[in-house]
């Protein structure tokens, strides 16, 4: 339809142009209709269509679409960062909007690095993350990330003060007779252990996903680990840094993932579901005692973007909680995600190559195994994940799955998270259609 020359993802992949949407639907140039079981990548909360976000945006250009940070603020971002703090712990009282999670995920990075100066610590420069997380692309925030494959070819740019613990992982993980609970002590003392490694005044901050994402897929933190490691982070001065930029913004089932484990975090990062993916939005919400710092001290963060707390995102931000607080969403991701639960344990319980079902609200995982008993991977050089996926589309239903699950190179698993206007019907579908994905994936890995 036009000439090729737009960047691709991947060079040899050629996707059909999407030309619609309507609800959780995607249509391409051809006619076909897609089921969004994913949200692109736990993105498109609203769906496809969600009207009074659209017209919210449009009202908002007709008024003023940009205007640099540095000269002016707007009604949209001041309305938004109140709504924010509103459902944010009670210590959190300032918001900071970009454009992205890579973008959040790097000011708060910055912005732990530079609050101890302000207080007059400079010799506290480090950041301790986990491996397999993943905290964004930008140089700043993969360096935080630890999903090797994904930092593999630029490991000589990569930040040498930012260093990894244990991912906590109990289905995975645990030593055979393990509790859950003494599981998640035990790998959260790691975090006790590199603080004193590294020296325990050396220590900027923590950062993790309440509920691993994408490059784990949906795992949820074993019993009493998120309280041993705010324990260890309150004894050491550490600055914690919840990553919220999949799972907040009401995935999985409270405003903030972080509320089901009673985290109270020094900073949050939330993405994705803020502005539904209909305008590029994302934010770092910050303590007030780190506003104080910065305010009281050099009045400067020095750091920045162009399209900072963009007019017409933060309208689409606005409009969204508003659509979730009118609509209750909150109750309806609960209610659907518990009948996701309850379908996907009928549909892959027993099956031979599901080895975990796991997750919260709408956001859900199935990790594939070459032996459910013994929890072995598939070889990488099958790519099961990769042709789930491919498989997937071609029966109409868009999932995000992943390879690398268990250290960046072995193991498989797909991610689920559907938008939150799902119906039953839409439920049942998805199950149907990824049930059908499996069937095909594995009689033609039988078949090889």
């Amino acid at each position: 339809m036009c000439a090729d020359h737009v960047f691709p993802r991947h060079s040899r992949v050629d996707p059909p142009v999407v030309v619609s949407g309507d609800g959780p639907w995607l249509f391409d140039a051809n006619g076909k209709k897609y089921l969004d079981g994913c949200g692109g990548a736990a993105v498109s909360c609203l769906g496809h269509s969600a009207k009074p976000v659209l017209d919210a945006v449009k009202l908002q250009l007709d008024k003023i679409a940009y205007a640099h940070t540095s000269f002016f603020t707007s009604e949209p971002a001041e309305r938004l960062a109140d709504k924010l703090v509103e459902y944010a712990p009670d210590n959190m009282e300032r918001v900071y909007f970009v454009s992205g999670g890579s973008e959040a995920t790097e000011s708060a990075i910055k912005l732990a690095r530079q609050y101890f100066l302000e207080i007059g610590q400079p010799q506290r420069r480090h950041i301790i993350a986990r491996k397999q997380s993943y905290h964004g692309n930008t140089l700043g925030a993969l360096s935080a990330g630890g999903n090797m494959w994904r930092k593999a070819q630029f490991e000589p740019l990569m930040v040498p003060s930012m260093v990894h613990i244990d991912a906590c992982h109990y289905w995975r993980f645990a030593e055979p007779g393990e509790s859950e609970f003494d599981y998640g002590q035990r790998v959260a003392n790691q975090l006790e252990e590199m603080i004193l490694k590294l020296g325990e005044d050396s220590v900027a901050a923590f950062i993790a996903e309440p509920i691993v994402g994408a490059t784990m897929g949906a795992v949820l933190p074993a019993e009493g680990y998120y309280d041993r490691i705010q324990e260890i982070c309150h004894k050491y001065g550490v600055l914690l840094i919840m990553d919220e930029v999949m799972v907040g913004c009401g995935r999985t089932g409270t405003f903030f993932a972080s509320d089901h484990y009673n985290i109270k975090p020094d900073m949050i990062c939330i993405a994705k579901g803020i502005a539904a993916g209909i305008q590029p939005l994302a934010a770092m919400i910050c303590s007030g005692e780190i506003y104080a710092a910065i305010k009281e001290g050099s009045g400067f963060f020095q750091h920045g973007h162009t399209y900072l707390a963009h007019p017409a995102a933060c309208a689409a931000g606005l409009a969204v909680i508003e659509e979730i607080e009118s609509k209750q969403l909150l109750v309806r991701v609960n209610e659907l995600g518990a009948k996701l639960e309850a379908g996907l344990h009928k549909a892959f319980g027993q099956h031979p190559h599901v080895g975990d079902i796991r997750g919260k609200g709408l956001f859900w995982g199935l990790e594939l195994v070459k032996d459910r008993q013994t929890k072995v991977p598939f070889e990488p050089s099958l790519n099961i994940a990769r042709r789930a996926k491919k498989i997937a589309f071609t029966e109409g239903l868009m999932i995000y799955p992943m390879g690398g699950t268990i250290d960046g190179k072995s193991g498989d698993h797909i991610l689920l998270a559907p938008p939150f206007i799902y119906e039953d019907e839409h439920v049942h579908l998805l199950i149907e259609r990824l049930t059908t994905t499996l069937e095909r994936v594995f009689e033609e890995q039988a078949a090889a």
